[in-house]
């Protein structure tokens, strides 16, 4: 072989991640809250993206909505499903053209912005099938003068600043053990800190950081700065005025009424078994965790992004919630003013705004279409569940919807992540619509683990007069409910339920006899 300089023609195929591609699939993961504040950024970053509604639009200074661009419905037959999805938005090419899907948002299409302005019956659907709201829908539900309704929440004052508030009467150095010891409260009341450790740090005797502890302990609310549930406990109970001796002997033995041993209990506090009835019941009162009354964040609501009713015609609409997302348009105007005054350089940075203003209107109507896409199919599949409940939810995977609609199980994936669908039957995420399949008593279809999780739920709350079923008799009446599971798959679903085990049911059913 001759060594030296050469020329060499190859062919070979590799895929290119190019910025749009990677942006495109940044956005099909992103939840509606979180593609808000995406947009929110690009809002401040480009100048030539506008929300509708910021300003006055000027005669000529958006353009019209082009025919080409609007939403195609979905095919009556369902056989043929639109290849279009994220796979194919940069294979189709025109991030540079000058065409952005512009739509006119005042149309009657555009209305449904919440689940109150779900389609009534009849107004829209295919007769037996699905229909599709189009996925460039937008707006704000309720107008722009409308009240949010986290705008009529009160803001709660948390535990620390109620702790804080109470300080008032203590001097000036019990006012500054007491801040240590309160910054060492958690949020759900109890004292996590070390007496001995505040005490070195202020060069202080311990006994003296004890005694302002004390006095934490009268702060509201009651009970707060135990250092144990049975400190708390005797911090209520003095409260109330029930502490005696046989009330200390309970609070000191905890562990036993845990287990239920009700006879060791009688003869450690010297009662019968009505006064420990009674002791129980007023325990049963207390808070455990009085903090938990105070402060914490406020839970944010959670917010569906897509919305599934029933229609008149017996099929389903399918809805992409869009009181969220702004509506992007883009000010060409704007773009024509200032490149016509602007150098060389305005020009190259106004042409890569206006094109990186077009991708994103592109990568965002690709978005609904693709999430329409895949909650179509994904109703389809669990058009069961949504008629008769969870016990008819089917087994499913990632690959049946892909193969279904077309597009690649990673698209799928990203579409049902952090993503949430709101119907008759509650708020679910669109991952709870996946689930593994256990296999038919009878040898019929296969059925979905999480409706053998609802069966076994029913089946323990069900049980009364003390009749409580082991993880035996649970799989006994599975199988004879058309389930063939295994014990330690029952015992798998059972703990992963947070339900206790049959023994730990049956002593917490003799205490709550007892205390009735």
């Amino acid at each position: 072989m001759a060594i030296g300089p050469r020329l060499d023609l190859r062919h070979s195929q590799q895929l290119v991640m190019t910025p749009q591609l990677q942006q495109a699939i940044k956005l099909l993961a992103l939840s509606n809250l979180e593609l808000e504040s995406y947009i929110n950024g690009e809002l401040e970053r480009n100048p030539l993206l506008e929300a509708a509604g910021e300003t006055p639009a000027e005669p000529g200074a958006f353009d019209a909505p082009e025919p080409a661009d609007m939403p195609e419905a979905p095919p009556d037959d369902w056989t043929a499903p639109d290849p279009s999805g994220a796979d194919q938005l940069i294979a189709a090419g025109g991030g540079d053209a000058d065409a952005p899907l512009d739509v006119d948002h005042a149309a009657e299409t555009f209305h449904h912005d919440c689940a109150s302005d779900m389609p009534a019956p009849g107004t829209g659907g295919l007769d037996g099938s699905l229909s599709v709201a189009g996925p460039a829908v937008a707006g704000a539900g309720g107008g722009e003068d409308a009240e949010s309704f986290d705008a009529t929440l009160a803001a709660e004052l948390s535990l620390h600043d109620t702790l804080l508030a109470q300080l008032a009467g203590m001097d000036s150095v019990q006012q500054i053990i007491a801040r240590h010891i309160i910054d060492l409260i958690d949020e759900s009341g109890y004292f996590t800190g070390d007496l001995n450790d505040i005490g070195a740090r202020l060069q202080i005797p311990t006994a003296d950081v004890e005694a302002v502890l004390k006095i934490v302990h009268t702060f509201e609310p009651t009970g707060v700065g135990a250092r144990s549930l049975g400190e708390c406990l005797a911090l209520q109970a003095m409260e109330a005025d029930r502490y005696d001796p046989a009330m200390a002997a309970l609070l000191s033995n905890l562990d036993l009424l845990a287990r239920g041993e009700m006879a060791t209990l009688r003869r450690l506090c010297g009662v019968d078994a009505e006064d420990l009835a009674d002791m129980i019941a007023e325990l049963r009162g207390y808070n455990p965790k009085p903090g938990l009354a105070y402060g914490g964040e406020r839970p944010q609501p959670i917010m569906p992004d897509i919305f599934v009713a029933r229609t008149a015609s017996g099929g389903w609409a399918v809805e992409i919630n869009a009181a969220t997302l702004p509506r992007l348009l883009v000010n060409r105007s704007y773009y024509a003013e200032l490149s016509g005054a602007g150098g060389k350089a305005a020009k190259s940075f106004l042409s890569d705004c206006l094109q990186s203003a077009n991708w994103l209107i592109k990568a965002l109507d690709q978005r609904q279409r693709t999430i329409i896409k895949v909650a179509t199919e994904l109703v389809r599949q669990q058009e069961a569940f949504f008629l008769h409940g969870v016990q008819h939810l089917r087994p499913l995977n990632l690959r049946a919807i892909a193969d279904a609609i077309g597009m690649h199980e990673s698209t799928v994936s990203r579409v049902t992540s952090n993503k949430y669908l709101s119907c008759e039957r509650g708020l679910f995420e669109l991952k709870y619509f996946f689930t593994s399949a256990i296999q038919a008593a009878d040898g019929g279809d296969a059925v979905s683990a999480e409706a053998v999780k609802t069966k076994i739920r029913e089946l323990i709350d069900g049980e009364r007069g003390g009749k409580i079923l082991s993880d035996d008799k649970l799989v006994e009446l599975l199988n004879a409910a058309g389930f063939d599971i295994a014990r330690r798959t029952v015992a798998k679903y059972r703990e992963a339920m947070g339900i206790g085990s049959s023994v730990e049911r049956r002593r917490a059913a003799a205490i709550q006899s007892a205390a009735a």
